[in-house]
């Protein structure tokens, strides 16, 4: 039987598994501009739960599998959730107080942030051209926020990750 701080460690990666595989899931062409960020959502929500077990190094890892999984730029995402991760653990006992929806704005300003981050970054690897559209996933993120919020607080009480 494994110990709690590995069986733990075990479910927070299947998450953010689950969360590569939302992620690299096809969209329809007109839709696409409205692709939540699965794998920046459950970042931050880690970040924000367990910032000692989820921290910049983790958000590194997670990012580089992302560019793996996409075939991008490899250090692009990785980038982008370091800095997530970094600002979220840096202020995470403050909002931690904040209500839901309070989060929700701040995780839909630092997911503007991220796509900032990720066009920059890929403007200077490569001449890529901006579209304002791709912003429109900030809203969504918005939006499904406090839903995953309280999903992945469940699930982390029902298995007691701690």
């Amino acid at each position: 039987m494994p110990t709690n701080k590995a069986h733990g460690r075990i479910w927070i990666w299947l998450s953010f598994l689950f969360a590569l595989v939302l992620q690299a899931v096809p969209w329809p062409g007109e839709l696409e501009p409205f692709r939540p960020s699965w794998v920046v959502l459950v970042t931050c929500y880690w970040v924000l739960a367990l910032p000692h077990r989820v921290n910049v190094g983790t958000a590194l890892v997670v990012g580089l599998l992302w560019d793996l999984t996409l075939g991008s730029t490899l250090g692009v995402r990785g980038l982008m959730l370091s800095v997530i991760a970094y600002i979220i653990a840096l202020n995470f006992r403050v909002l931690r107080n904040l209500s839901l929806w309070q989060q929700a704005i701040i995780i839909a300003l630092l997911s503007l942030a991220a796509k900032l981050i990720e066009f920059w970054a890929e403007y200077l690897v490569s001449n890529i051209s901006f579209y304002p559209q791709q912003f429109l996933a900030v809203l969504l993120n918005f939006i499904l926020w406090p839903w995953l919020f309280l999903l992945l607080r469940r699930i982390r009480r029902k298995l007691a990750i701690c």
